[in-house]
């Protein structure tokens, strides 16, 4: 089984997770390469020497530090589809966003910011959402990722979970013994525990996590 590529990218240094499809496609999540930080070639220059498309670009939460690469993607594979939770999918063009976190000069960043193609609920597995451009190899694929609904970090905060391979993308929900900070646009305590709780009752054990920051493939029981 192929393993994920996580590349640390952006301002905050974001896991960016190339996840392996079919043939050679790749699903992209949370692109943060960018000019401001001098890497935005980072991501399609890995596309290029390992001879891969991105088959969609899937958003955990549309936080700045998570979306500041989608201007080098979408320019690159400009008929790549970016999804969002539909909560959120408003925020990817704000500059605003950057003078919300006190970073006005990260507002270049969002100049060419294009806007969301697809938007998500929870609930549904990526060939819902990016099938209708790919064939059924490659959606077959897809199919094998949920998308679970885990709002507290921000109203739209997704994870990815394939039980076939044992794996929870988590974005900034889940940490390392640890768990997203709610002090942020759109967060809430009590929400955040709530999708915490439903995480540790729905998935197994031994699933490992791949958060938006820091430290990867952990357990959730460690947590």
């Amino acid at each position: 089984m192929e393993s994920l590529v996580v590349l640390n990218t952006g301002p905050l240094g974001v896991n960016t997770y190339i996840v392996p499809l079919a043939k050679n496609a790749v699903l992209i999540v949370d692109p943060a390469a960018c000019a401001f930080t001098d890497d935005e070639a980072k991501i399609t220059g890995w596309l290029d020497e390992h001879k891969k498309r991105p088959a969609g670009i899937f958003l955990t939460h549309s936080h700045f530090d998570h979306i500041t690469g989608l201007a080098a993607l979408k320019e690159a594979f400009p008929d790549c589809a970016i999804a969002v939770h539909k909560s959120e999918a408003h925020m990817l063009s704000s500059e605003a966003q950057a003078a919300f976190f006190g970073l006005r000069q990260l507002a270049v960043a969002f100049q060419d910011m294009p806007s969301a193609d697809k938007t998500i609920a929870g609930g549904e597995t990526l060939d819902a959402v990016f099938s209708d451009e790919h064939d059924a190899e490659i959606a077959a694929a897809l199919s094998q990722w949920k998308i679970l609904h885990t709002p507290g970090h921000s109203t739209g905060s997704s994870c990815l979970y394939n039980a076939k391979r044992g794996e929870l993308i988590s974005g900034d929900t889940v940490f390392y013994r640890s768990y997203g900070r709610t002090d942020l646009y759109g967060g809430d305590e009590a929400t955040i525990h709530k999708s915490l709780l439903m995480l540790k009752e729905t998935l197994p054990h031994n699933t490992r996590v791949y958060p938006g920051h820091d430290y990867y493939g952990f357990l959730l029981s460690e947590n």
